[in-house]
């Protein structure tokens, strides 16, 4: 079910343009979460990232680039936008076939030592509360102390009233830097529907999203109640680094010092 390096291509450049469509100051907030990245891996010989919802290698060719030595994991429950990844971004990372927040999700990862930074952009508002709760309970158990989670996506406020005009701020910011590409989301997807080359990962796609037809949607979670659950699932603190209208980028920190011997020369 592999596609060519030119179809690949195109499909992951389609998908980045529509994609701006929805990430308000996408290319910043991919920068913010590295910056996160490099903070709390600084002096690190080769830090271990994970990529949750990684679809076809945006965040991760990102990180790539920017953390050569680092060693980078993407997981996804794609079968289609992980294999224009695994072509496209093929040196990136290492790409996992798994659904997040399922029981033994991260078995899949086949981790050998406890992750630096997991991070995720606009994937993870699907999962609902009992799944997420879940997903940050595994995750705090993969990371180091000292450890980040870094989740970037749109998260409304805590005062309902105000979720219209959030909302209505991040579309008119979207509006102003370029976010006005004709293909969204479903007009992509449709248009893979017509290529032939992609016509096993489709139905393979579609006999999983059968499966897994009862596992949430948008859940809008607030970013005071995403807190509440990292806090529950062990990470010791949590809060948002960088806003512009609804988009967010949320950082939770496990508790403790990075270990001295994980350092460069130690």
């Amino acid at each position: 079910m592999g596609v060519s390096m030119g179809t690949a291509r195109a499909w992951v450049e389609r998908w980045e343009r529509q994609q701006e469509r929805y990430a308000v100051d996408r290319e910043e907030r991919f920068t913010v979460i590295a910056d996160v990245v490099e903070h709390v891996t600084a002096g690190r010989a080769r830090p271990l990232l994970l990529d949750l919802g990684c679809g076809p290698g945006s965040l991760a060719a990102r990180l790539a680039a920017r953390f050569p030595h680092a060693e980078i994991v993407a997981a996804d429950m794609d079968p289609l936008l992980l294999e224009l990844g695994r072509t496209h971004h093929a040196d990136a990372a290492r790409y996992v076939d798994t659904v997040i927040g399922e029981e033994g999700w991260t078995e899949a990862l086949a981790l050998e030592r406890p992750l630096d930074a997991a991070v995720s952009t606009t994937a993870l508002h699907y999962l609902p509360e009992p799944a997420l709760l879940r997903t940050y309970r595994s995750l705090a158990s993969l990371l180091r102390p000292g450890g980040v989670l870094v989740n970037g996506d749109h998260f409304p406020p805590d005062a309902a009233p105000c979720a219209d005009l959030t909302a209505h701020v991040g579309r008119r910011r979207a509006e102003r830097t370029g976010g006005r590409t004709p293909e969204d989301w479903r007009s992509w997807w449709d248009a893979a529907a017509r290529d032939p080359e992609l016509a096993d990962l489709l139905d393979e796609r579609g006999r999983r999203r059968a499966v897994h037809a009862g596992n949430g949607g948008d859940e809008q979670v607030t970013v005071s109640r995403h807190a509440e659950l990292l806090r529950r699932a062990g990470f010791a603190h949590a809060a948002p680094v960088w806003q512009f209208g609804d988009s967010t980028v949320l950082v939770a920190v496990m508790d403790g010092a990075p270990a001295a011997r994980d350092r460069v020369g130690a």
